[in-house]
């Protein structure tokens, strides 16, 4: 039985930096955890919430070039996980499986002020539409390589709040 577009897809890139405001690494795999989220990245242990945060391409390529840099660099994004061909949940609650990691999603990434340094208007550009990516916890920890398949198990309708 072929796999669903819409909630299967790839593991393309995996990024993790030791501290704050220092450049993104790229790996070609990782160990992640309950406890830390990605090996070697410091949020995830400082911060429960946002262990690991996922960036779809299509969304990334979408904002970057309606900032003006099509060819912008996804660890501008300063995401751990760039996936692609899945979409991503865009609620809490939603949940995916990416190599042996099961990943709970807590919120939308919200886009902050070193995206306007990255480059001018790109935080504009990643607001809308859930561009920013997901913030997960980890449920289950396990080895992530590039090619994993990253699949959606659970996604909860999209609560959207209107005004009166």
């Amino acid at each position: 039985m072929p796999s669903d577009p819409d909630t299967t897809g790839r593991l393309i890139g995996i990024a993790r930096r030791a501290e704050r405001l220092v450049p993104m690494q790229e790996v070609l795999s990782g160990s992640v955890t309950v406890a830390a989220g990605l090996e070697g990245d410091h949020k995830g242990t400082k911060f429960p919430k946002r262990q690991i945060t996922v960036l779809a391409l299509e969304a990334w390529r979408a904002a970057a070039s309606d900032a003006g840099e099509p060819d912008l660099p996804w660890t501008a994004r300063r995401a751990n996980f760039l996936v692609q061909d899945v979409h991503l949940p865009r609620a809490a609650g939603g949940v995916l499986r990416v190599g042996d990691v099961l990943l709970e999603v807590t919120s939308q990434t919200v886009p902050c002020k070193r995206m306007d340094d990255a480059l001018a208007g790109l935080r504009k550009a990643l607001h809308p539409d859930w561009r920013g990516g997901i913030t997960c916890r980890v449920l289950e920890g396990g080895h992530v390589a590039l090619g994993d398949t990253v699949e959606v198990l659970v996604s909860p309708p999209q609560r959207v709040i209107r005004l009166p």
